[in-house]
């Protein structure tokens, strides 16, 4: 007989882990509860999440931790996934920043930029002394990134960008934007292409967006381009249509698909430890069958996402992970993240609402994480694509 399951991990999914993957789960988790989750529940209320965690972070090797060399940590993709699923253990805005940072703005430099591009940038974003953001999305081109608005035009010999993007994380911290523009086909350069663009350019202006009710501790932006004027090297050389951003954003639902286990685990966690301490009828909650039964529901979907990240780790770590597994992932495994967080809401009953316990934080997160990085439509439509040969996007 075998000996009586953790509650935190049910199915002993991490026995599986190496050290070395372990020794990175307990560093990322014993630094996050030390030093994050004492602050979050202010970061979030006040929405704000101060410029210094960087540092921290960076210190510990999570930006671009999944890169390889300009002071990157180069760690495989499972250590990279438990890095995120012990940042948003603690809150997703965390996990965003770290998204951001390392799965778009340095991947896409890492992946398309120049020598120049990465030796002037990664090294110090990998140590938290430069941040980045990464600019996609617009008020109105949001799944179909294809339709941006967002303009490059030669000048001589410079780019001159001029639009908006909207939903950008970490836009009023960066230091430098990648941002993905339609390029003038009489330019040579039809489609749309990237750009490295400094945030100290004339015309390039961070607006915060305010009065959020989700992701409160997170920054986010909208992006002016007002006559930005760039270098011609300023462009990613070679990738061209939405191949580029599109590979970076497949980088960042990696990370989303196992920050979504955390957030599980967390509300899981919270519900258990409340349950049984909660009395009513002169015993603890956790005693009547309904209750119960709300747990098993929980533990399950917490360990069954747990599976899916792990599974999803080891096929990118194989290179043998299609795409549409990853809008599995994604798609699966923050549905269950929502079920567990509302679930275990009820078994808080009115102090659930407050910000003593991490579940509505993570609840109304979670709402966020469901549509960014692809809505839940759009990645049953990939999963479709793969199942049947037929694209239904159009």
């Amino acid at each position: 007989m075998g000996t009586m399951p953790d509650p935190s991990d049910f199915l002993a999914v991490d026995a599986e882990l190496s050290a070395e993957e372990r020794d990175i789960r307990d560093a990322v988790r014993d630094y996050a509860n030390a030093e994050l989750a004492p602050r979050i529940a202010d970061w979030y209320e006040s929405n704000t999440l101060p410029r210094d965690i960087a540092k921290g972070l960076g210190a510990l090797g999570l930006l671009g931790m999944h890169l390889e060399g300009y002071g990157c940590a180069g760690t495989n993709a499972t250590s990279y996934g438990l890095a995120c699923r012990e940042l948003e253990a603690v809150d997703s805005g965390l996990r965003s920043f770290v998204s951001v940072q390392g799965s778009l703005a340095m991947f896409a430099i890492h992946r398309w930029g120049t020598e120049e591009h990465k030796q002037q940038w990664l090294p110090r974003m990998a140590t938290g002394d430069a941040l980045g953001c990464f600019g996609l999305t617009e008020p109105d081109a949001g799944s179909d990134p294809g339709s941006m608005r967002t303009r490059a035009r030669r000048d001589g010999d410079d780019w001159v960008l001029d639009g908006s993007k909207m939903w950008i994380t970490n836009g009023t911290l960066a230091d430098v934007a990648v941002v993905w523009a339609q390029t003038d086909p009489d330019a040579g350069s039809k489609g749309i292409r990237g750009f490295v663009v400094p945030t100290d350019t004339p015309g390039f202006s961070a607006n915060e967006v305010k009065h959020k009710l989700s992701l409160r501790a997170s920054l986010t932006a909208e992006l002016v381009l007002d006559g930005v004027r760039l270098p011609a090297d300023a462009m990613f050389p070679e990738v061209s249509g939405l191949k580029g951003p599109l590979s970076c954003l497949n980088e960042a639902r990696y990370g989303i698909l196992w920050g979504a286990v955390g957030a599980a685990r967390s509300c899981f966690e919270a519900a258990l430890s409340y349950a049984l301490d909660r009395e009513q009828f002169d015993k603890p909650i956790a005693g009547f069958q309904l209750t119960q039964r709300k747990l098993a529901d929980m533990v399950v979907a917490v360990n069954q996402a747990d599976l899916t990240a792990a599974r999803i780790g080891r096929l990118k770590d194989a290179h043998e992970l299609h795409p549409s597994q990853v809008s599995f992932g994604k798609m699966a495994n923050v549905r269950a993240a929502l079920d567990v967080a509302r679930t275990a809401r009820t078994v808080l009953g009115g102090n659930g609402i407050t910000l003593e316990y991490p579940v509505f934080r993570h609840m109304t997160n979670l709402e966020t994480v469901l549509t960014y990085e692809g809505t839940e439509e759009m990645h049953a439509l990939s999963i479709g694509q793969a199942l049947t040969g037929l694209a239904a996007f159009r």
